[in-house]
């Protein structure tokens, strides 16, 4: 059990180790250059779609 244990914290070690810089540089890249982007396209795709039943 203890084994078993040991494995599962060094598995979470070894994945926050690799993936949290990665995930603290996409959330930085995201929050501040690319919102206003994001939020203008998807406004422009919100109001542009087009009615379905119109043929």
């Amino acid at each position: 059990m203890l084994v078993l244990l040991f494995f599962v914290v060094l598995i979470q070690f070894f994945a926050y180790w690799v993936f949290e810089p990665l995930a603290s540089f996409l959330e930085y890249f995201l929050e501040i250059r690319l919102l206003p982007i994001i939020t203008l396209i998807s406004l422009v795709f919100l109001f542009s779609a087009k009615n379905i039943e119109q043929n």
